[in-house]
């Protein structure tokens, strides 16, 4: 069985449960079984937020990640919190920018992004969370422009469509970066 577990954590606003959302419907265009749990503090925009998506190719037995084979950590608090919880040989993304620590396991891959450097030197500061993404597709050698592209109409409402080509940009940027 191949699945992977996605572990996605930052402040609220920071764009984790869009960005989950999009892991979610990514997995669905490729025809997979698809779980995305959501969750937030209270607060919302500048409180914590997480989520945890698995894309399997059987069906998912419970939506909670608690060992994730990628962790995304958008901010230190997310970091700290969701570190050790990565399996061994597991990958760590996080953004540089945010994050004034190095991560401490040796076990796993760590990849260190400065995305929201990255995204306000580029034009689109809300958008430091899809230029991980596309550090994490092109790690994963799943970035394909149009099948990103696919995925982003789903996600992104009728109404905002003129936001896909720059998330689009902005993914790119993230897949470029070395």
């Amino acid at each position: 069985m191949s699945a992977k577990q996605y572990l996605l954590s930052g402040f609220g606003g920071q764009g984790i449960l869009f960005t989950g959302k999009m892991l979610a419907y990514k997995g669905l265009i490729e025809d997979k079984q698809v779980s995305w749990l959501p969750s937030y503090g209270p607060e919302m925009r500048g409180g914590t937020a997480s989520c945890s998506v698995i894309i399997s190719d059987e069906p998912v037995g419970s939506p909670i990640v608690s060992k994730p084979d990628i962790l995304v950590a958008m901010n230190l608090p997310s970091l700290d919190k969701f570190e050790d919880s990565v399996v061994p040989g597991g990958m760590i993304f996080y953004d540089s920018s945010l994050v004034e620590r190095e991560v401490k396991r040796t076990d796993v891959k760590v990849y260190p992004v400065p995305a929201t450097k990255l995204a306000g030197e580029n034009g689109f500061p809300t958008l430091a969370n899809m230029i991980l993404m596309g550090k994490i597709f092109k790690t994963l050698d799943e970035f394909d422009e149009e099948q990103v592209k696919k995925t982003l109409t789903k996600v992104i409402s009728a109404k905002r469509a003129d936001m896909i080509d720059v998330n689009l940009k902005a993914m790119s940027l993230g897949a470029q970066f070395e």
